[in-house]
Parts: C-alpha cells; sequence; structure tokens
C-alpha cells in the first residue's frame, strides 16, 4: 500500500496540457502560468517588439524563427493560491506542438496529462485544430478547462462564443470568471459563485509590455458598478441569464467532459493568468491509475497471468513514455525521454523493466526540464514528467516497471497524408544520414518507409503534414552535420496491407508497396479513386486504414 507521503504527493498533483489551434496565443499563456507560479521573472513573447524574448519554452530554432511550437515541452513548477495552506501544488505542464502538422505528436501528450486548457482566440472562436483536439480530449475522456484568450483586442461577444462552443462540440461552459469590458476593452473579471452571482469585481492594471504580473484591485458589486458603470452592469445581467440557463459548474460532470469551467484572459497581458492556475488545482482531477493493454492481458492468458490488469497509483512504480526527444543540448548528443510517471514513486537511479522487450533499464540519468533548462530530479510520483537520458532503446507508447509486470495500451500513428524522398546531399556523409534517419524514426518526427526497389539511401519520408519534412531537414542538418534533399514522390494515400496480398497488389498501376519501421506493409496509392479503383477491383486485398484509435 501507499506511504502517507505517496498519497500526499499524488493528491498535490495537477498534469494537463495547453491545446488550441495556432496563433491563439498558448505558448504565451505557458509561460505566463510560469511567470504567476513565480518560477520566471519575466515573460517572453512569441511575437512582441524588437528585442523582446521568445518564450523560454520554445527552444528549437525554427520555433524562435516562426513563433510557433514545433516540439512538445514539458514545464514543472509548485504553485500555492492565495490562502492556500501546507505543501503547494505541483504542476506539470505540458506545451503541445501549435501546429496542425504535429497532430501526432499533441496526440501523444494527452495520452499523458489528466486535464486540458482548450485556448481559444475571442475574435476568432472555435478552429479547425481546436475542434480536432477537442474531439481527441472528448474520447479519452479528459476534463477540459476552457479559456478565451486575446480578451485585449477586439473580438467576438461573450455570449456568442458560449453559444458557438455548445452548438458546434456540444461542451457546456459554466463561466466562473466573466469579462467586465467588451473584447478589445478588457478592464477585468467578475468572480462567479457557487449561485451563479457576480460576487466580486477584480480590476487588472496594465504593466510595461505584460511582461510582470498585473497588479489587482478587488471591488464589491456596488463598488463595481460605481466605478465601471454600464461595463459592470452588462457583465453582470449576462452572468444572471446565464444562470437562468443553468450555466452552473458541477464538479461530476466536469469530469465527464460534458460541462467546462470558462474563464477570459489575456495572457500577453498577464489578465485573468491567476485565475487560471487556482481553477486548475481547484477542480483539475490528482493523478488516477490506468488499466493494461487489452491485448497484452489476453495474449498472457488474462488477468490471472504475470501482467497486472490494472495499475493503481499507489502500486508498484510504472511509466509510460509519450515522446522522445534528441538534440536539446547542443553540447551532447542526447536522447530524451519524456515519461509520465503513472504509479508508485521513482527515484533515480532504480532499475526497472522495459515492457516491450523484457530488458532491464537503468534510469540513472533522470532529469526535469523547464525549456531548455534541465535539473537532476531525485525522486518523482504519479503525474510527475521526467527527462530519461540516452533511452535509445525506448519509443512513444512504450511502458517502463518495477515489480509485477504492466503494459499500457500503445500510442497508435496517425495516418500520413505527405510523402517525400530523403537523401543526404553528399555520398561521404552516408553514414551520418543512417544514423540521424534511425534517431529522428525513433522520435516519431515522420515515419520511414523502405523498400528494395529505393533502396536504404533513398528512403521516402511519409507525414502528417508538409511541415514535419521540413524539420527533419533542419534538425538533420543541425545535428548530424548532414545536409539532405527531398524529392516529391506521386502518391497521396496510405493503407496498411500484409504479405499475402502485397505481391499481387504491387504490381498494380499507381500503387507501391513499402515496409514501416516497426514491420508493417504499408501501400502508397497516387490517390483516393486509385485506391477506389483497387478496392473494388480485388476485393480480396487486405486494405486497412492507418488511423488513430
Amino acid at each position: 500500500m501507499s506511504s502517507p507521503s505517496l498519497a500526499a504527493e499524488t493528491s498535490r498533483r495537477r498534469t494537463f496540457a495547453v491545446i488550441a489551434h495556432p496563433d491563439a496565443g498558448k505558448s504565451t499563456l505557458t509561460e505566463a502560468l510560469a511567470l504567476h507560479a513565480h518560477v520566471i521573472a519575466e515573460a517572453g513573447a512569441v511575437h512582441g517588439k524588437a528585442g523582446r524574448k521568445s518564450t523560454v519554452s520554445d527552444w528549437m530554432e525554427m520555433e524562435k524563427d516562426r513563433g510557433i511550437s514545433i516540439a512538445s515541452s514539458a514545464l514543472q513548477f509548485e504553485y500555492a493560491p492565495e490562502g492556500h495552506e501546507g505543501e503547494p501544488y505541483m504542476i506539470n505542464l505540458v506545451d503541445t506542438p501549435g501546429h496542425a502538422d504535429f497532430s501526432e505528436d499533441t496526440y501523444r501528450v494527452l495520452s499523458a496529462v489528466d486535464a486540458a486548457v482548450m485556448l481559444i482566440d475571442g475574435a476568432k472562436g472555435l478552429e479547425p485544430q481546436t475542434l480536432k483536439l477537442f474531439r481527441v480530449c472528448k474520447a479519452r475522456g479528459l476534463p477540459i478547462i476552457t479559456v478565451v484568450n486575446k480578451w485585449d483586442r477586439p473580438g467576438r461577444t461573450p455570449l456568442e462564443l458560449v453559444d458557438e462552443i455548445v452548438n458546434e462540440i456540444q461542451l457546456q461552459p459554466t463561466p466562473l470568471f466573466w469579462p467586465v469590458g467588451e473584447a478589445g476593452d478588457f478592464r477585468g473579471l467578475a468572480r462567479i459563485n457557487d449561485d451563479g452571482e457576480a460576487e466580486e469585481y477584480i480590476h487588472f492594471i496594465r504593466t510595461a509590455g505584460g511582461s510582470t504580473i498585473a497588479p489587482e484591485e478587488n471591488y464589491s458589486p456596488d463598488q463595481a458598478e460605481e466605478r465601471e458603470g454600464d461595463a459592470w452592469s452588462t457583465a453582470a445581467e449576462e452572468v444572471e441569464l446565464l444562470t437562468i440557463d443553468g450555466a452552473l459548474h458541477d464538479q461530476e460532470l466536469f469530469e465527464q467532459c460534458i460541462t467546462s469551467p470558462m474563464i477570459f484572459a489575456s495572457a500577453m497581458l498577464n489578465f485573468g493568468v491567476h485565475q487560471i492556475l487556482d481553477t486548475l488545482v481547484a477542480l483539475a482531477p490528482a493523478p488516477a491509475g490506468r488499466p493494461s493493454d487489452p491485448n497484452v492481458l489476453e495474449a498472457a492468458g488474462g488477468a490471472s497471468a504475470a501482467v497486472q490488469e490494472f495499475r493503481e497509483t499507489d502500486d508498484d512504480f510504472s511509466g509510460i513514455i509519450f515522446k522522445v526527444q534528441a538534440g536539446m543540448d547542443k553540447n551532447h548528443r542526447d536522447h530524451l525521454a519524456f515519461m509520465r510517471v503513472v504509479s508508485g514513486e521513482f527515484d533515480r537511479g532504480m532499475q526497472v523493466t522495459h515492457a516491450q522487450s523484457g530488458r532491464s533499464f537503468s534510469t540513472k540519468y533522470a532529469l526535469t526540464v523547464f525549456g531548455r533548462t534541465r535539473s537532476t530530479v531525485e525522486a518523482a510520483y504519479p503525474g510527475d514528467i521526467v527527462g530519461l537520458v540516452n533511452a535509445g532503446s525506448l519509443a512513444p507508447g512504450d511502458t517502463i516497471f518495477a515489480g509485477k509486470k504492466v503494459q499500457y495500451p500503445p500510442m497508435p500513428q496517425f495516418a500520413p497524408e505527405h510523402f517525400r524522398t530523403l537523401r543526404a546531399k553528399s555520398l561521404g556523409k552516408y553514414k551520418q544520414f543512417r544514423k540521424a534517419l534511425e534517431q529522428l524514426d525513433s522520435e516519431g518526427v515522420v515515419q520511414i518507409l523502405r523498400n528494395d526497389l529505393r533502396g536504404d539511401a533513398a528512403p521516402v519520408m511519409a507525414a502528417v503534414g508538409p511541415m514535419q519534412f521540413e524539420v527533419m531537414q533542419a534538425r538533420m542538418e543541425v545535428e548530424y552535420n548532414v545536409e539532405t534533399v527531398t524529392e516529391p514522390i506521386p502518391y497521396s494515400v496510405a493503407r496498411r496491407t500484409d504479405a499475402e496480398s502485397a505481391p499481387e497488389l504491387g504490381r498494380q498501376r499507381g500503387v507501391e508497396i513499402f515496409t514501416r519501421t516497426d514491420g508493417e506493409l504499408i501501400a502508397l496509392f497516387g490517390d483516393k479513386w486509385k485506391l477506389a479503383f483497387v478496392e473494388k477491383e480485388h476485393p480480396e486485398f487486405t486494405l486497412e486504414p492507418l488511423v488513430a484509435d
């Protein structure tokens, strides 16, 4: 059973991700949250005035140049709300890639968190990438806190945004902090109590460039009306309308992803940021246990076999790898595996078992990571994110454990829609090219496809979005000193096939068969019409979609 310290450490942890459409202000919010937790003294901004810093969570050169997040990063810090007694909360915040081309990486991140913040641009409302990621959260049962960002800029009305969320994704917002002042004239927030009444006005005072915490002034409803006039009256009336409509927080419905606490903010000005943190620590669930992969249980003969059916947080240690990243330290050719602790206490140096191979694995080099800044971690608890150094044998979706075996469900790969060959510019760099290809393939930067016709010198890259190719080439050049050339190939649709179908399928015009690194046979088709023709003419072929479960 768990020790009092393990139970206490688990209960004070909150692990969440921020999901959003590109340019909704996700990385800026990440920095603002760290600022309000007093982890950093001054926030940078991705798009700011000349000379301003980029956010510390965006460390790749491409991220700084383009102002978007490409690689997921994990930030850990403590936070204690005002008046909180006892140990502060431990926040594990995973900042996800901000571009649709990296949806697969975001999907992996969402398998490692207990809740999500859905960040919405106050002028644009729900956007395609937000909708896609919301559906992933819904399928995974992740509770969602909705944050409407950029309220300091002209935008839509708050009630319009509430209606859009209800109508588009059938998620009922339950506002906890309602804006005083229309979009573009953000004066403060009305705090809504359990009875649905605007009980307090929080007025924000701007700071230079929004780089430090915005001071707050608190007023009663009467004082707020005297100070703000119609702006407060309008906010109070809107809150009353929402209350009549039943938009009140219910913890059980929130945890079932039926309702969503709602907050309005400006991450750039640091307005409403600590209210987001307060809501997260108060409402987001603490870490919970996980079931084993049912396929592994079945293969082992059921729950009575050596595989544990369910791992509670107070069981022996176990963790799941959700991200592998190299090149984060320019001084070393490191290979960092990001692990979510699922159960038990992790102690640096402990010997664990890699579930997929059955081999022993040493955890001598374990780190917490804040952007590119690292510190050695001696112990970690359920919900924590730990970086394991030089973990070359680990891949996204792998399980490591101590004690009785457990193996968590794998992370499915997304269906690629873009394909290009890749080769080294110089034949003299072929050895480095092979090494870089193996490394970046294991990280899941792209999927690598090979066949005898094309050979190992010109494999095919398969990706969800074309920007993945740019990342592949940039990292090969920066981290391995290998310049590469890519060429398009005439395919746009991929299907999984089998050894029985592959020989005849490969003889069809406009079809090419490849082997993926994991051993799967992949058939590429010129377009969806070619696929439909082959399926009609040869119903005996095995052709399965490559989609996330």
